[in-house]
């Protein structure tokens, strides 16, 4: 489909008008799991403001990595030891989500892993993360166009949109029960993706099957909301509940 975009359009202008749009769909398409892993790493602060400060910086900082990788790709897709460090990477924070799937901490709330002492510790991760899921993104924006300045905008927005992503996949984390294990299943893919394109890329799986393999997770992922809190569940159905009426003293029959 995108060759035939590039056969379609008949000069660079054009090119970069057709080719604007989707590679910012698809930045944003190839980073919902990118986001939910963001959000989840994110977490490992404590409040609110210590998470967005730490999204802020830390992908500030993944777009300069990022501003680097892309100008570096050609170079890079030559060396399959970065691939395969990133897939390390990733599925190595798949295994750190799942086994501490069920561990508890003080308060008696599921431990996110990994847990940070400050806001520095948190910002190198995230940045890091962001470029392992760039080595898939940005080689396959390369592939679609050798215009550097197109696939640096395309880049550039698609960190943006990540990081409102990520904000929204931070409150929804806590409100469905599915979501923070289907992004991570999700990472696993990406990251055996780049597995199975080190050891023998012709059994690479198309872009069409994993965006329906990551749309179907998503689908179970937002398929159940968390139960309301013991607290708030009485308090929820009393005013649920109708006021029952009292007849007054003078009507009562003696």
């Amino acid at each position: 489909m995108l060759d035939q975009l590039l056969d379609y359009s008949p000069n660079l202008g054009m090119d970069t008008l057709l080719l604007l749009p989707v590679l910012i769909a698809l930045e944003a398409i190839l980073s919902a799991d990118n986001a939910i892993a963001l959000a989840a790493i994110a977490q490992g602060l404590e409040g609110q403001k210590l998470q967005a400060r730490a999204l802020n910086f830390g992908l500030v900082a993944a777009f300069v990595l990022r501003i680097g990788l892309i100008l570096t790709a050609t170079w890079v897709i030559n060396y399959w030891q970065f691939e395969l460090l990133g897939a390390a990477y990733l599925l190595w924070l798949v295994f750190q989500h799942f086994a501490n799937h069920d561990q508890l901490d003080e308060n008696g709330e599921r431990l996110h892993a990994p847990k940070f002492a400050s806001l520095w510790q948190a910002i190198p991760m995230i940045a890091i993360t962001d470029l392992a899921f760039s080595l898939d993104s940005v080689t396959t924006a390369i592939a679609i166009s050798q215009d550097l300045r197109l696939v640096l905008t395309g880049g550039l927005i698609g960190i943006v949109a990540l990081r409102f992503m990520a904000g929204l996949f931070i409150r929804w984390l806590d409100e469905f029960v599915y979501l923070e294990d289907a992004g991570f299943v999700t990472v696993a893919l990406v990251g055996l993706r780049l597995l199975v394109r080190v050891v023998s890329p012709e059994f690479v799986p198309p872009e069409w099957l994993m965006i329906s393999a990551i749309g179907l997770l998503f689908i179970w992922g937002f398929s159940k909301r968390q139960p309301l809190d013991d607290e708030a569940a009485p308090a929820v159905a009393e005013a649920a509940e109708p006021p029952i009426e009292v007849a007054p003293e003078s009507t009562v029959k003696r």
